[in-house]
């Protein structure tokens, strides 16, 4: 009877503090839960030239990443799939499995900038000071490669130590979008769109923005440069719905003004009728949403790339990539207005640095 009573006592001592450490966690994480308030003035670039010219040529690219950890067999946790056989599957990391990884991984994506040479770099998913990332400074990684480019920076997650999953804690995150010009800008803001809210999503969901940068034209004009990242992960697409209902308003609102409006970024919609194209072994993920024109504003249109069927922009990151078994998908890309005459080629890296591919956008302003 001692010996019961004893094991009663240990049990609900051990319930008690299992309790109250689950109670303390989430009193800690709503304790330190914010979003970054809407239109938040950013620092404008001005490397010291522009305006920019009606009829140049100028060239855009926009690189989601993957915050330096995507090797092409990693895994990541959040990612389910299911093979053609009915066969589920599931990522396995929450962090890049090493310091090294992320650096090599950072050195090689900035080589992929610096061989493209683009005027502009739209880039996602670049930690400032992560756990995940070992802490490395992808933001300042790319500022020193790129000395004479002006940069635009918006925090897109920040979040206080996730402890999910347990073997692999995700950890402490600062994460943002990373735009890079050539040209001087007269202005650049935050735009914060809206998320899922509800507990606890909304500790997963980051701090979801775009970046909106104005560039000045020669014919008194602008050029509003958008860099976004949708959320993915999104049960339902209604955070994607409501995310593309606001960028909608902004885009329509900026043509109406009579600016070029180019916005490039990761949609996590499959784009340019691009959905189910590239062979793989596996199903479609329940994630994969669709992009159309028609849910763009009059006068918008996605620039497919020349090269759109033969190279994806994505990789599902439930299974180390295989080319032809994994599945593969177009989700980054541009959107310009009616006063942008462009083309767009998807870069082929093989997903050498990042579960994504690169897209360069080659435009002109027209008169």
């Amino acid at each position: 009877m001692h010996i019961a009573k004893c094991l009663g006592i240990a049990v609900a001592t051990l319930l008690t503090l299992a309790l109250l450490t689950v109670g303390g966690y989430v009193a800690y994480m709503e304790a330190t839960y914010y979003r970054i308030a809407d239109r938040e003035a950013l620092d404008a670039p001005r490397p010291g030239a522009g305006p920019l010219a009606v009829g140049a040529d100028y060239t855009a690219l926009t690189y989601n990443i993957g915050f330096g950890a995507y090797t092409p067999d990693y895994t990541f946790f959040m990612d389910e799939g299911v093979m053609d056989d009915g066969t589920p599957t599931v990522g396995a990391h929450a962090r890049a499995v090493s310091e090294r990884s992320v650096r090599a991984c950072t050195e090689g994506a900035i080589g992929e900038v610096a061989r493209l040479r683009p005027d502009f770099t739209l880039l996602q998913e670049v930690d400032l000071d992560s756990d995940r990332s070992f802490h490395v400074n992808q933001r300042e990684a790319f500022a020193r490669a790129f000395p004479n480019q002006g940069l635009v920076w918006g925090l897109n997650f920040h979040s206080a130590f996730l402890a999910y999953p347990f073997a692999e804690p995700h950890g402490a995150v600062r994460s943002g979008l990373v735009t890079l010009s050539s040209f001087d800008a007269t202005a650049a803001e935050r735009r914060s769109y809206p998320i899922d809210q509800t507990f606890p999503a909304k500790y997963f969901d980051l701090d979801r923005c775009f970046t909106v940068t104005r560039l000045p034209v020669d014919n008194g004009r602008e050029l509003v440069l958008i860099n976004s990242h949708m959320s993915a992960y999104d049960k339902g697409g209604t955070s994607r719905a409501r995310q593309l209902q606001m960028l909608r308003e902004v885009l329509g609102e900026e043509a109406a003004k009579g600016n070029y409006v180019i916005c490039g970024g990761d949609w996590n919609q499959a784009l340019a009728n691009s959905l189910g194209i590239y062979p793989s072994a596996q199903q479609t993920p329940a994630w994969v949403a669709v992009l159309d024109d028609a849910d763009l504003p009059s006068g918008f249109s996605t620039v497919a790339a020349d090269n759109l069927s033969d190279t994806p922009t994505c990789r599902g990151c439930d299974i180390p990539y295989q080319k032809g078994v994994t599945y593969t998908c177009t989700i980054d890309g541009f959107v310009v207005s009616g006063n942008v005459q462009a083309t767009a080629r998807n870069i082929d890296t093989g997903f050498a640095h990042s579960d994504h591919n690169p897209v360069l956008l080659t435009f002109r302003l027209k008169p």
